[in-house]
């Protein structure tokens, strides 16, 4: 018979159960039982309990013994543990079918980063491919919530594979970037020049940045966010030699952006090579990210200088120009520091010296 039509019961008999019944019907104990097949006591029991498979030399003392073939008893052995082996394939392939709609497949594959997946069992070998990894546990071993140092926020909730996906379509990005051997005094010594690129036109800015990063080491990626994706950066090693920045670019304006860059690059700088920071999600961890703040806004602007300016309290189109252009920073950069500080309100009419940009299929 052909697979499809065999009989497939949705049972299987323990043989240590038969072995039960014919020991009661012989009266004869485990122990006297395991004497007479010159075998442990323990592991009649385990057979009995199912813990322990019969084997063929087992199958043959069972037949010397209790006159029930061999044949027989190796038979209903195979059946159990086929059906054991069934349901736990069968569990496992209904995880992994779970495990794959949590992703935000429909997105992945927009953007080419996946197949249109025709069932649940292609989403899974898809996810697996674009993540380079053979399974599930290899997933959350390497992309998991556990192995992540999320900074803390309040105001939302992210999802764990929304963030995984959006991390390694970045990854995907930095591979291919042409970076030189990684220092770390040539990264910092990159940061004086992208700084000043900060008054460019964002575009343009950008790919000076990743320029500069890349000749000291560093892949810089710029990577639109997915849904329920809700971060700013990140920034982690993708090998001992080899360190990402990712932007998402969240909220649009050159401002947020080129912190969060400067927020990422103290991360590299300050922290270890084991961790992954990402800015935006629940985070434990509010030290390092107040050090990684307070190094990117010292970076920008240096605090004596800052607090000149604030003691002033003039705050006009004027004097954020003309600030900004002795500090050698785009004017939003200190239009967003004073919002975020309160200084001014969030909607002030100061929002115009801020850069904005959209994405390219927007």
């Amino acid at each position: 018979m052909t697979p499809s039509n065999q009989y497939r019961p949705d049972y299987a008999v323990p043989p240590g159960w038969l072995l039960e019944e014919r020991l009661t019907a012989k009266g004869i104990s485990h122990a006297e039982f395991a004497r007479r097949c010159d075998r442990s006591a323990k592991l009649i029991s385990e057979i009995i309990s199912g813990k322990a498979p019969i084997e063929p030399k087992t199958a043959l003392q069972f037949e010397r013994v209790l006159g029930v073939d061999a044949s027989i008893w190796l038979g209903i052995e195979a059946d159990y543990r086929l059906r054991q082996t069934r349901e736990a394939e069968e569990k496992v392939s209904q995880l992994a079918a779970a495990w794959s709609q949590t992703f935000p497949l429909a997105q992945l594959a927009q953007r080419g980063a996946i197949g249109k997946p025709s069932s649940k069992g292609e989403a899974v070998k898809e996810l697996l491919s674009f993540f380079g990894v053979a399974s599930i546990e290899a997933w959350d071993r390497r992309y998991g919530m556990s192995h992540v140092a999320y900074r803390h926020s309040v105001s939302f909730q992210s999802n764990e594979f929304s963030l995984a996906s959006w991390r390694r379509l970045a990854e995907i990005y930095a591979e291919m970037q042409p970076c030189q051997e990684y220092t770390q005094s040539a990264f910092r010594d990159a940061l004086g020049p992208i700084r000043t690129l900060t008054r460019e036109p964002v575009e343009e800015a950008v790919e000076g940045a990743q320029a500069h990063c890349n000749s000291a080491g560093v892949a810089l990626a710029l990577v639109k966010p997915l849904p329920q994706a809700r971060l700013s950066g990140a920034a982690w090693w993708i090998s001992s030699r080899r360190p990402v920045i990712a932007l998402s670019a969240r909220h649009k304006t050159g401002d947020h952006l080129w912190f969060s860059f400067f927020h990422e690059a103290a991360h590299l700088l300050l922290h270890g090579k084991k961790d992954v920071f990402v800015d935006g999600a629940n985070y434990d961890a509010e030290d390092i990210e107040a050090e990684a703040n307070n190094w990117a806004s010292a970076f920008l602007v240096p605090k004596s200088d800052w607090r000149g300016f604030v003691a002033k309290k003039a705050y006009s189109d004027a004097d954020v120009r003309e600030f900004a252009f002795e500090q050698g920073i785009a004017p939003g950069i200190v239009v967003g520091r004073l919002q975020f500080e309160e200084r001014i309100a969030w909607s002030s009419g100061l929002n115009k010296l801020k850069q904005r940009f959209k994405w390219n299929d927007e």
